[in-house]
């Protein structure tokens, strides 16, 4: 079932609304969700883990409100597939993902590479790759790394940054953007 059919709104009049919103948005986290305002008052996120064959498309806002049973599945779904330990993650990177995404004008969900990070896992991963950082936004479930095949890094990367809403890293060499609800920062080539 498309967008369009459940809410009753075209991809253009959705991306227009978008367009509007991102002249007047103010820089700040709110940019994140000004970018979803447009949305019919509905937001969605779509994602697939290539590391446990699962996959999420799921309204999680709907006309000011999160639903808590599509956040109980997105936390889900974020766990760190490792030791299936899953944590509650903020809805604001959520919110940057999705915006992110509506920017990007696709119809692919995410490929989800890490969502909630065990600290186990994080110093795993920390002690084979000088990119991961010791208190990692991972760990407490503010951050995730995404990646789509139909969109570039870059392009990723700054429909990310468009948010203003959070730490957006390139990683291009690994193919991924790094989103997160933190302070508001950039980094990567």
């Amino acid at each position: 079932m498309t967008m369009s059919s459940q809410n009753g709104l075209s991809r253009r009049a959705l991306l227009g609304a978008f367009a509007a919103t991102a002249v007047v948005a103010a820089p700040t986290y709110s940019n994140a969700a000004g970018f979803l305002r447009g949305a019919g008052d509905v937001r969605r996120i779509a994602m697939y883990s290539g590391r446990t064959g699962e996959s999420i498309n799921t309204i999680y806002w709907i006309e000011g409100d999160y639903i808590k049973e599509a956040l109980g599945e997105i936390n889900y779904f974020m766990r760190d597939w490792r030791t299936d330990e899953q944590k509650v993650m903020d809805s604001r990177t959520v919110d940057i993902a999705a915006a992110a995404h509506s920017l990007l004008d696709s119809s692919e969900p995410y490929m989800l590479l890490s969502g909630y990070r065990s600290p186990a896992t994080n110093n795993m991963l920390r002690s084979r790759s000088s990119g991961v950082a010791k208190n990692s936004l991972h760990m407490v479930g503010q951050a995730a790394d995404l990646r789509l095949q139909s969109r570039s890094v870059n392009q990723i990367y700054k429909a990310a940054s468009a948010c203003n809403a959070g730490g957006v890293g390139k990683y291009s060499g690994s193919n991924f953007v790094h989103m997160d609800c933190g302070q508001v920062r950039t980094w990567g080539s």
